[in-house]
């Protein structure tokens, strides 16, 4: 069994998009979603810089519009056994599996890059990265420095969000054989900072239209598979404001039987915590048009 995992936001790079632009109709196709949008995808993807990418309201639509752009060449989720996303990927996996059109999930994405940028700029907060440790003591000293476990990723790595003041106490206080690695974004993402985004969210999402999943959709909230698409798009509203558990993601395909785990782009960060985690496993990350032939055999030979 085979699954697709979507990556969240930090995983972009400049012009990462660049190459897959050369594939018949993917220019035309990321117009589209860059219509749908009310973001340039085509600049952002080929030449904005990296300041401007690390932007939240640019960011999060770049992602899903990358995921959804490979999916498509890849020649969609056939075959697959189920799929998943880390944080905004999450609305890519949403739309692959049928739950989202792929308009009303650029225009939610968009909407979200936008409302977790304006709750990020009414509180100084942050997020950092908790590497190695014991798992116990790494959430006791968070918790102990009024921060939340915002990803608990698995493999080693948690990423502590709060104040500005409680990171840099954190950083001077962290827990025994770990170390804290200050990330570059603009806020606590998934902690009660991001509540008025949810607020938004959640009027935006009444209006959607959803249909039930077609492929096993696993939410990153809990691990726990999602059977509705009126669930999963209620997910990802209160999600803004929650921990990503993709530790617990992982230890979903272990008990469904994954033998193969293939990373849209931009790809890489889901598969490094997979080869920890997933011990194996076969394992892809999609980064360029290169890698989809490897892509389409790894299916062929793991199609659920």
């Amino acid at each position: 069994m085979i699954v697709i995992v979507c990556p969240g936001q930090g995983s972009q790079s400049p012009g990462f998009l660049a190459p897959w632009l050369e594939l018949p109709g993917a220019r035309e196709h990321l117009t589209a979603l860059s219509d749908a949008a009310g973001v340039d995808l085509v600049a952002h993807g080929t030449t904005s810089d990296e300041e401007t990418i690390k932007d939240t309201a640019v960011a999060q639509p770049l992602l899903v519009g990358a995921g959804l752009l490979a999916l498509r060449a890849l020649g969609g989720v056939s075959g697959v056994g189920a799929l998943a996303g880390h944080s905004v990927g999450e609305i890519t996996a949403a739309s692959a599996a049928g739950v989202l059109a792929e308009d009303d999930a650029m225009r939610l994405v968009a909407l979200r890059g936008r409302a977790m940028a304006e709750a990020s700029a009414a509180t100084p907060t942050g997020m950092s990265a908790v590497l190695g440790g014991d798992p116990d003591d790494v959430l006791a000293t968070i918790a102990r420095h009024d921060l939340t476990p915002a990803n608990v990723n698995g493999a080693g790595q948690v990423v502590a969000a709060g104040a500005l003041p409680a990171l840099a106490a954190l950083a001077d206080d962290p827990p025994a054989r770990a170390r804290v690695i200050p990330l570059k974004v603009a806020g606590a993402f998934h902690t009660r900072y991001m509540q008025p985004a949810v607020e938004v969210l959640a009027a935006a999402a009444a209006d959607h239209d959803v249909s039930d999943p077609g492929v096993t959709l696993v939410s990153n909230r809990d691990g726990e598979v999602v059977t509705t698409g009126r669930e999963t798009l209620d997910r990802i509203v209160s999600q803004v404001s929650n921990p990503v558990r993709w530790d617990l993601c992982m230890e979903r395909f272990t008990a469904l039987g994954v033998t193969a785990v293939i990373e849209v782009p931009p790809a890489g960060t889901l598969v490094g915590l997979a080869k920890r985690a997933l011990k194996g496993v076969e394992l892809l990350a999609v980064k360029g048009p290169d890698d989809l032939d490897a892509a389409r055999t790894l299916i062929e030979e793991h199609s659920a």
